[in-house]
């Protein structure tokens, strides 16, 4: 594979490392929540949410079940996901 390609490429491997990234904070956060040690903090997942995790930040909140009931969150998330769905869209328009 050349560096051309390998650059090509480099975007939509960062959507697909940020998302899994942010899942894994958000299980993390779970799981020491369960045993009451500290946490991720919460900036930490917004600016997760915001370079473009923000799927990544949704799966892990309904799949895990973690801050659903959280309204502040919800909303820092959903402002999120509208700056990743730019990010995706601009990323999406360098391979058409």
């Amino acid at each position: 594979m050349q560096l051309a390609e390998v650059l090509y490429l480099m975007p939509m491997l960062y959507l697909i490392m940020i998302n899994i990234i942010a899942f894994i904070a958000m299980w993390w956060d779970k799981r020491k929540a369960a045993h009451r040690e500290w946490r991720v903090a919460e900036a930490t997942l917004y600016v997760l949410g915001i370079i473009g995790g923000a799927v990544g930040i949704f799966g892990g909140m309904y799949k895990l079940h973690h801050k659903t009931k959280k309204r502040s969150f919800q909303g820092v998330a959903l402002f999120g996901l509208i700056i990743s769905l730019v990010i995706y869209w601009y990323i999406g328009m360098q391979y058409v």
